[in-house]
């Protein structure tokens, strides 16, 4: 797929700390792309670099084939909308008369306006005031102030941040529907399990380094989740040598390879120790966050 962004040794430095350390971002088009990491991994810095609101102690980046520069900046944003920290919006204004200022501004048409509303399913509630709004539709009239320039990528940070369960699947349902339709959507979060769920492709940071970068299968073909074997007679196993963990179906093993595994389940066998199941416990994407994260190991 074509890349609609890509950076090339990104890294930002802030007086003696790098809060970004050399970066190569691919983010394919059409997709969401799920960027995770610890508070202060650097998510947030990096977005608003790509934005040109921050500018890059060195590295470079390039969006839609082309490069971001001063000059070029205007003019590729307008095919970029974003949403960074908290959403925008006049509580003292209604989300129609919000929008108008942000139509106003980017000299669009009514349609665009219209269409953005219905889009994040706010048309009902364009009248209202926005201090009235819940924190879910104040996130949603901020995503609708980010589409309303019609882009061809969306940059959001944390949008699901404070919203509760029908908030968050609400959000979720939104962006897998702009991505379905050709816009690219870069979405960093917390929640692990959302971006599981909408996420094409992820990129996880740790101290400001790209710790992986790919798919959800791919990154859990960098992870050993823990071995299961059931046997009622976990001590004769133990008793042969094997370094494990007894737990109540047996014995678990953690960081053994498929060949490990066969060796293990050999010698079992061949000293008669009986084995009622052999899997791997299934891991979560948090587990496999977490497992990366807290070593701070490179894929």
């Amino acid at each position: 797929m074509s890349a609609v962004i890509t950076t090339h040794g990104l890294t930002k430095t802030f007086r003696n700390q790098t809060a970004v350390d050399s970066l190569d971002l691919y983010v394919p088009q059409g997709v969401v792309y799920g960027f995770l990491g610890p508070n202060g991994s650097g998510k947030s810095t990096t977005m608003k670099m790509l934005l040109g609101l921050t500018r890059p102690t060195s590295g470079g980046i390039t969006l839609f084939d082309r490069p971001l520069t001063p000059a070029s900046r205007t003019d590729l944003l307008r095919s970029i909308g974003s949403m960074i920290e908290a959403p925008p919006g006049y509580g003292h204004l209604t989300g129609l008369e919000n929008m108008r200022i942000v139509q106003h501004m980017l000299d669009l048409a009514d349609t665009q306006i219209d269409h953005a509303l219905a889009t994040v399913r706010l048309t009902a509630h364009r009248d209202k005031l926005v201090r009235n709004y819940s924190l879910g539709m104040k996130q949603r009239l901020g995503v609708a102030m980010a589409l309303a320039r019609e882009p061809a990528l969306l940059v959001l940070d944390e949008p699901t941040n404070g919203l509760d369960p029908a908030g968050i699947e609400e959000i979720r349902t939104l962006l897998v529907e702009l991505a379905s339709e050709g816009i690219t959507v870069m979405v960093s979060s917390h929640l692990l399990d959302e971006i599981d769920r909408m996420a094409d492709v992820l990129g996880i940071l740790s101290g400001g380094k790209l710790i992986f970068q790919g798919t959800r299968g791919e990154l859990f073909e960098h992870s050993t989740p823990d071995l299961i074997i059931e046997t009622p007679d976990p001590g004769a196993a133990l008793a042969l040598g094997i370094t494990a963990t007894p737990v109540l179906e047996g014995l678990r093993l953690s960081g053994i390879t498929k060949e490990q595994t066969a060796e293990v389940v050999r010698r079992l066998a061949v000293a008669g120790v009986p084995i009622h199941e052999v899997r791997r416990v299934r891991q979560s994407l948090e587990d496999v966050f977490m497992d990366l994260t807290g070593r701070g190991g490179l894929l």
